[in-house]
C-alpha cells in the first residue's frame, strides 16, 4: 500500500519545495526575520510578528526565484 502511495507522487522535490528548504536554511543559520534582543532603551521598536512573517515570505520569494533561475550552460 504505501509503495503505491510514492509511485503516485510525481516528485518529491519540486522547486517550491527546493526553495522552502533553503528559506529554512538560510532563516535558522542567519536569525533571519527574527527581532534582534535589545538590552536598554533604543529609538527603533522591535519588529512586530506581523512584519516578521512579511520578511520570511520576501525570502521564499527570494529563494523561488533562486531556484528557478536558469544556470549558465542549462537548457529549460
Amino acid at each position: 500500500m504505501e509503495e503505491q502511495e510514492q509511485e503516485k507522487k510525481p516528485n518529491a522535490n519540486t522547486s517550491d519545495e527546493v526553495a522552502l528548504e533553503l528559506m529554512k536554511f538560510i532563516a535558522t543559520s542567519t536569525a533571519y526575520g527574527k527581532a534582534a534582543q535589545q538590552v536598554g532603551f533604543s529609538g527603533k521598536n522591535a519588529k512586530t510578528p506581523e512584519e516578521q512573517v512579511d520578511v520570511l515570505l520576501d525570502l521564499f520569494r527570494k529563494c523561488r526565484i533562486a531556484v528557478r533561475e536558469e544556470l549558465p550552460g542549462e537548457k529549460a
